[in-house]
């Protein structure tokens, strides 16, 4: 069975005293997090890093501490089945306008609780609570 290895960000900011976290709507109709495939040689940092940038438009600086990482299945056109193994590594942004790539339709800031409901997938739900979590216990929000 074929893989692939992704690395991406959660991306938020601080606004009024109050966490924004940054989601994008993908082609597909799907609601997630910046992410994109691990180049060979590339540090899944790196990866993460680059990926925001190419879908967002700006830099951001990684959270010390926090990565998670969660694997699925899914489907191809062709009918083959890849297993997907993606990283997360927290982000943060003093950037409000976003620079969409190609890949996306839209995109949107949202509070803790509008994300966790726009979101599509429960993967990318337990990563937010997570990052979010870790956060709060930190004292960075």
């Amino acid at each position: 069975m074929p893989e692939e290895t992704s690395a991406g960000c959660i991306v938020f900011r601080q606004e009024n005293n109050e966490i924004k976290y940054l989601l994008l709507h993908y082609q597909e109709g799907h609601w997630d997090f910046p992410k994109g495939h691990v180049i060979t040689g590339e540090k899944l940092e790196e990866t993460a890093m680059r990926e925001t940038k190419e879908e967002t438009g700006f830099d951001v600086n990684l959270v010390i501490g926090f990565k998670q990482v969660y694997a699925y299945f899914y489907r191809k056109k062709d009918g083959s089945v890849v297993n997907k193994t993606v990283y997360f590594f927290l982000a943060k942004s003093d950037r409000r306008d976003v620079k969409l790539s190609f890949e996306h339709i839209g995109y949107s800031w949202n509070s803790y609780d509008n994300a966790m409901k726009k979101l599509t997938y429960d993967n990318a739900r337990e990563v937010l609570k997570k990052a979010h979590d870790f956060l709060v216990q930190k004292r960075l929000i």
